[in-house]
């Protein structure tokens, strides 16, 4: 395979900085990273990693459509805020929709391939499913204004016949090493990590639905290095367009998850819980888990990590330095 240019956006973020970790292990280091790095420590996601370039991401659009990057085979673009909390609407629109429009059809016009991070958070509380069809996607109501931003421009993509020859995966819960810089979007792993080695019980949220029970709330939980695997299936596999789902197919509850921590560090499951502050009980996802018929469709037959296994391994890094 010609190792031509690769554009990551996102590329020290949590996902794209171990999808570069992937590409380097198979010999792609001709990456351009785009990224918005201002904190003390997304930049160390890049640590010991192989790329060409660097840009931030205010700057690179018009580098791009000036014609300063020569021979690009793909546009991977994960990047985004994908902050559940903000409210800033108009933010959302400019950085999670129109910049990757500009994207979308700079790669279209250059006949590059198109790889984008869409979200589960666009099946809003589930009622419509989580089929990733296509012709599923009129049909969903997300809750926050994250999932709206990336809901419209699946549609977009859809809408200007972009998505026969592009790729938009809908990411489950991802965690996972190289999530530190995330803050209050960390998965519950890596923020209560130190809270459950030194001895305290993990805080879970209460449920304020009839049909669940505290701590039962269950996700598609899926661990970064699978969620990577995924990615780097469509990349080398660039007839595989469309929308498709990233998660395991699987469903576990709040519980499992912090019963797989304590298992993880020897000790007894102790799980109190919480309040959940009022401005996220309005927009809380019950259930989620991914439809892996379009998956598996495509001729992907990966096997994922265990949720027990995945935290294990999780809990290793967390141990050391935390980074992939």
């Amino acid at each position: 395979m010609a190792k031509k240019t690769v554009i990551l956006t996102g590329g020290a973020g949590f996902i794209g900085s171990c999808f570069l970790w992937r590409l380097n292990r198979e010999g792609f280091n001709n990456v351009v990273v785009v990224d918005d790095i201002r904190d003390d420590l997304k930049w160390k996601n890049l640590l010991g990693k192989q790329f060409i370039n660097y840009f931030q991401k205010d700057d690179f659009l018009d580098i791009l459509e000036t014609g300063d990057i020569c021979g690009v085979k793909t546009i991977v673009h994960l990047g985004a805020c994908s902050s559940t909390v903000l409210s800033d609407a108009a933010y959302f629109l400019k950085n999670n929709y129109e910049y990757s429009k500009r994207l979308a059809l700079w790669a279209d016009a250059h006949g590059a391939g198109f790889i984008y991070a869409s979200s589960a958070a666009t099946y809003g509380n589930g009622s419509n499913g989580y089929d990733d069809s296509e012709e599923n996607l009129d049909k969903l109501r997300p809750l926050n204004i994250y999932g709206y931003s990336k809901h419209i421009f699946d549609l977009w993509m859809l809408r200007k016949g972009l998505l026969r020859k592009s790729t938009g995966l809908k990411f489950f819960n991802v965690f996972g090493p190289n999530e530190y810089h995330k803050g209050e979007m960390m998965s519950i792993i890596c923020k209560r990590f130190e809270d459950v080695r030194s001895g305290e019980p993990l805080a879970l949220f209460k449920s304020y639905h009839p049909e669940y029970r505290n701590g039962e709330p269950s996700r598609d939980f899926i661990y970064v290095k699978d969620a990577v695997e995924l990615l780097y299936y469509f990349f080398t596999n660039s007839d595989k367009t469309g929308i498709f789902n990233v998660g395991t197919g699987e469903a576990h509850s709040w519980n499992e998850v912090a019963e797989a921590m304590f298992s993880a560090l020897g000790r007894m499951a102790d799980i109190k819980y919480v309040e959940m502050p009022p401005d996220i009980r309005r927009n809380y996802q019950y259930f989620t888990q991914a439809s892996l018929d379009k998956l598996r469709g495509s001729g992907c037959r990966h096997k994922f990590t265990s949720l027990e296994e995945a935290v294990k391994d999780y809990s290793s890094y967390l141990e050391n330095n935390g980074y992939l």
